[in-house]
């Protein structure tokens, strides 16, 4: 393969990586705590878009509600993670140098 082909090949690949990246930050992934307690709402990009608290959590004191949020963003994170791997993949899974 000449280098004119392998840069053309290679400016299509990172046309689509941008176009997976624009997609990623339309897609949302929810984390979820102590069965829908605490859901935080997250795009692909680790954008969180909303935090929902059940206020029958409230009572619990602020360290329990500190710790459910964090469970729930790292729910989402893990969730956006996954989502990225799946979405990058498809775009870049075909790619080759040669």
């Amino acid at each position: 393969m000449d280098l004119e082909s392998l840069m053309a090949r290679a400016q299509g690949l990172q046309n689509k990586v941008s176009e997976a990246q624009e997609s990623l930050s339309q897609k949302h992934v929810k984390g979820i705590a102590d069965n829908g307690a605490v859901i935080v709402d997250m795009t692909g990009k680790y954008d969180v878009v909303s935090v929902v608290i059940n206020p029958d959590v409230l009572s619990r004191g602020a360290p329990a509600v500190s710790e459910l949020v964090a469970t729930a963003y790292r729910d989402a994170k893990e969730k956006a993670d996954v989502l990225i791997d799946e979405v990058m993949t498809a775009v870049t899974g075909g790619f080759s140098l040669e």
